[in-house]
């Protein structure tokens, strides 16, 4: 499935820019270099009469985003939260792709209903309404339930939606194995393990029995966040390609004249949006990855609704501490412990120079201070970072490619709420708080409980473990050491560890 026929397709893509006027007008959007734009439009010009005609009510880029599938539907949905990289048009524009693109009729949504339930629509809702709203994905139908009254929405994936992700994501790879071949360079940033995680979150979108757990789980995390609630799983009405959750009620979170005229802060509401997502991925290490504003309203009485659980992040505990300490350094402006934890995280290559990169991470922070973000060009810090990066060897940490994705998306949105928001400011007293609770002598003690706690289960089998390991290591010798000798380092070693398991049940109890 990735051999050259994918040539075709990315042909194709550049073919669909050319003709459908887009590649000009992303280009002048991102400000690209004289170079770069020359070279795409050379090599898409002969091809565009195999571009996709598209839509040509839509605006270029929306058509042809929108007639490529929707992989690169996805890719407008990011860009469209960030009016500071693509300007204000151009996200305005691409806004439309997060929830309002055509739908599918509504007699097949029916029908997929009634083929995952085992029940006519009629015997389970007393009302089935036209599509309110149609992504990538899924679109969506408000309902009223039978034996309830109760208003819910009803989401129905895509006919052929998993073959259509399946041929682009073929593509993909096959353009990912070309840029490592042709540009050795490139490898640092391991493209064919992006596209690879990549496809594992659209495989798992592609199910909304997980998507239904991936909700139930956040609700759980989430019930005592302030300012914040999600509606909740109808698990009788849900399965494979079907998902029932209760009615949001409230203004579309992009919608910034509707805000106004409910009354709400939107200041306020743009730093809620940023330290709900930062708590959430600090906090509990289980965040929303797809915080664009097609998946958040606004409730009457002020809080923030999510939905659309389709993409979930998880960092493990480690990797969130190393983030914190990531973000704080930049927050105190500690640039050279920044660097530090870097190298301790393995994240910079050993044999590089800790103090010139802390000089390189200065450039990139000291502009952020004391500014607010209209005057800060986030094209030109994102770019100096990837210089920095490419300098200093860094790889591509795809267990951080949904946290820095979606950390882009939510200060998109939390700056179409707030142009002047500055985001380390009003990320400082998530981060601070977490720091506390996670990097003090508290944090230390809690950890070593939790070892301790592991270590006891494995108590009686430690001796046989470590006799296992001591086998193995020894087996090579033509001589065995005696049993008396080996039995004391044995019950030496366990009573060394089982003493080391009790400190740390003390320092916990203590």
């Amino acid at each position: 499935m990735r051999g050259p026929h994918n040539i075709i397709r990315l042909v194709r893509t550049g073919a669909t820019l050319e003709r459908t006027g887009a590649m000009g007008v992303i280009m002048d959007a991102m400000d690209a270099p004289p170079l770069v734009r020359g070279t795409l439009r050379f090599l898409a010009w002969p091809f565009q009469w195999l571009g996709l005609r598209g839509d040509p009510s839509m605006p270029p880029a929306t058509r042809a985003l929108t007639a490529l599938g929707p992989a690169y539907i996805k890719f407008g949905q990011i860009l469209s939260t960030r009016p500071d990289l693509v300007g204000e048009e151009l996200a305005t524009q691409m806004r439309v792709l997060q929830d309002k693109l055509p739908p599918f009729d509504t007699a097949l949504a029916k029908a997929s209903v009634e083929h995952e339930l085992g029940r006519p629509v009629e015997a389970l809702f007393d009302e089935f309404s036209a599509p309110v709203a149609a992504a990538s994905i899924a679109q969506v139908h408000k309902a009223r339930m039978r034996d309830t009254g109760e208003a819910v929405a009803v989401k129905v994936l895509r006919p052929g939606i998993e073959r259509a992700f399946r041929v682009d994501i073929d593509a993909f790879y096959f353009a990912a194995n070309m840029i490592e071949l042709l540009s050795p360079s490139s490898r640092r940033l391991r493209p064919t393990d992006v596209i690879a995680h990549f496809e594992g979150v659209v495989m798992g979108e592609l199910d909304l029995r997980l998507e239904a757990s991936s909700a139930s789980e956040f609700a759980a995390n989430t019930a005592d966040d302030a300012g914040f609630q999600l509606p909740a799983v109808q698990w009788h009405l849900s399965a494979r390609r079907v998902m029932t959750m209760g009615w949001a009620d409230g203004v579309p979170l992009g919608d910034n004249a509707a805000i106004d005229a409910a009354g709400h802060d939107r200041v306020a509401l743009g730093n809620r949006v940023l330290q709900l997502f930062l708590s959430h991925a600090l906090r509990d290490g289980y965040f929303h990855a797809d915080m664009h504003q097609g998946n958040l309203k606004v409730a009457p009485n002020g809080d923030i609704i999510a939905y659309d659980f389709g993409i979930m992040g998880h960092i493990d505990e480690y990797t969130r501490r190393v983030y914190a300490e990531i973000l704080y350094g930049f927050i105190k402006r500690d640039y050279r412990r920044v660097a530090e934890v870097h190298f301790e995280a393995g994240y910079v290559p050993a044999d590089r120079d800790v103090d010139e990169f802390a000089r390189a991470l200065r450039a990139v922070g000291e502009p952020i201070f004391g500014m607010d973000a209209s005057s800060i060009s986030m094209g030109s810090l994102l770019s100096y970072l990837f210089e920095v990066t490419e300098r200093f060897g860094m790889e591509t940490r795809t267990e951080l490619i949904l946290l820095q994705r979606t950390m882009v998306v939510v200060e998109g949105v939390a700056r179409s709420l707030n142009p002047q928001i500055n985001i380390w400011q009003v990320a400082r007293p998530v981060v601070e708080d977490y720091i506390r609770q996670s990097l003090g002598p508290r944090a230390l003690a809690q950890s070593l409980g939790r070892t301790a706690m592991v270590l006891s289960r494995f108590g009686p089998r430690l001796p046989q473990l470590v006799e296992s390991v001591l086998i193995r290591a020894s087996a090579p010798r033509p001589e065995p050491p005696r049993r008396d000798r080996r039995d004391l380092a044995l019950w030496g070693i366990g009573g060394a560890v089982f003493g080391a398991a009790l400190v740390a049940a003390g320092v916990t109890l203590f």
